[in-house]
């Protein structure tokens, strides 16, 4: 009988444990952030806790990528995401009885930190396997929409909860949670292993490190659009960071006025997932749509800061289903171009590309901001984007192209 949508019991299962699982990290992230504040009174001590938790994703993706590809990744995710429930209550009986402990509090968010580069590279290694073959835009478009939607719902309530409900509580709440989570992935049947017959020995797993990096330098069209992914993250980044500044320093306007964007954008990507999820889009039109939408993308980055305020929401929305169309499009063909047991490689570099990026244009904009001002850095930074639009996308079309046009069955054909 041929399959009429994307919901398979594989993949119904794998989505309600993401909702659980973003719920429970939505409804901590925002109080974790708020009591360290509270506590200590220090920007900087907040941000060293913040920066704890990203330490693990600049080196550790290299290294277990190689694992990751070969190992039984149901198994990964399911371990991780029981383990990440337990170590929450274990935190919440420590807080129950000794109170905040910065120390702690650092140590707890490095651990779930390393937990969350193993499950975030399993789970994008795992995920395009889960979706029934045909139904990768649809699947997509279901993933990537459950985040804003979560974001969105959960940050009122997550600030709620942090004025009504004692953390250690909280934590408890979060532990159970994250359980339910768990068990409503074991039950999936699809073990994302893939069997080889050699044990990995120490030659075989630095033969596998290099592997991701020899077929990364042979496909060029893998390696413009991350290339492109990086400098576009990192300058995103940036233009954040402006105009949360541009807004906090205007008299004419309120940080409430800037959550009122953040919403609009994040409306603009439910939009967008929605419309993804209903209407496919043929492989060969794929490229040609991520190119208008890039370039249209950046234009109205550019434009923002010198809009009226009522503008600067149209903007926003518009450039929320941009986003969720270019990244629903980008992900359905890159996760089907990518052979299995590269995946995870190929996403652990990208990872560590991209949060050096991320570093490195966020510190950017800052000096560069104090000196220009913000809108000015905003249109350097958006013409720096545009540079790699023409650069890593549009003049190499060709190789490029045939990234974007891949579909799981012509590699399962190449696999056969």
């Amino acid at each position: 009988m041929k399959r009429k949508n994307v919901w398979s019991k594989d993949f119904t299962l794998i989505t309600a444990g993401t909702i659980i699982s973003a719920i429970a990290g939505q409804a901590i992230s925002l109080p974790f952030s708020l009591l360290v504040f509270d506590q200590t009174q220090s920007a900087l001590l907040s941000a060293i806790m913040f920066v704890s938790g990203m330490l693990p994703n600049f080196i550790l993706p290299l290294f277990i990528a190689p694992l990751i590809d070969r190992g039984n990744k149901k198994k990964i995710i399911v371990t991780l995401d029981y383990l990440t429930g337990v170590l929450y209550l274990l935190i919440a009986l420590i807080v129950s009885k000794t109170g905040f402990n910065y120390q702690l509090f650092v140590a707890f968010s490095l651990i779930a930190g390393v937990i969350g580069a193993i499950y975030h590279l399993t789970y994008t290694a795992w995920y395009p396997d889960l979706i029934p073959v045909g139904f990768e835009q649809q699947g997509f478009a279901v993933s990537s929409s459950i985040y804003p939607t979560v974001i969105m719902v959960m940050s009122p309530v997550a600030a709620w909860l942090y004025k009504v409900m004692p953390i250690h509580l909280l934590l408890v709440l979060i532990g159970f949670l994250t359980l339910i989570a768990a068990t409503f992935e074991l039950f999936i049947r699809n073990q994302g292993f893939q069997k080889r017959e050699e044990a990995l020995g120490w030659q075989e797993y630095l033969a596998d490190c290099k592997a991701g990096l020899s077929y990364l330098k042979k496909e060029k069209g893998l390696k413009n659009i991350y290339s492109y992914m990086a400098i576009t993250n990192g300058v995103a980044t940036g233009i954040q960071l402006m105009v949360q500044a541009y807004f906090q320093t205007v008299q004419f306007l309120t940080v409430a006025m800037l959550a009122f964007l953040r919403t609009a954008e994040t409306l603009g990507r439910m939009l967008g997932g929605l419309v993804q999820y209903k209407f496919n889009i043929k492989p060969e039109k794929r490229f040609g749509i991520t190119k208008f939408v890039y370039f249209t993308y950046e234009t109205l980055d550019m434009l923002l800061l010198f809009m009226p305020y009522p503008f600067m929401i149209v903007n926003r929305f518009i450039c929320g289903v941009l986003g969720m169309t270019s990244f629903t499009l980008r992900e359905t063909s890159v996760q089907s171009y990518l052979p299995r047991d590269m995946r995870a490689k190929i996403n652990a570099i990208f990872n560590v590309a991209v949060s050096f990026a991320v570093i490195v244009f966020q510190l950017s904009a800052g000096y560069v901001g104090d000196m220009l001002g913000y809108r000015k850095t905003v249109v350097l930074f958006t013409a720096i984007s545009m540079v790699a639009i023409i650069g890593f996308i549009a003049i190499p079309s060709a190789v490029n192209r045939k990234v974007y046009e891949a579909t799981r069955r012509e590699q399962q054909e190449k696999m056969a």
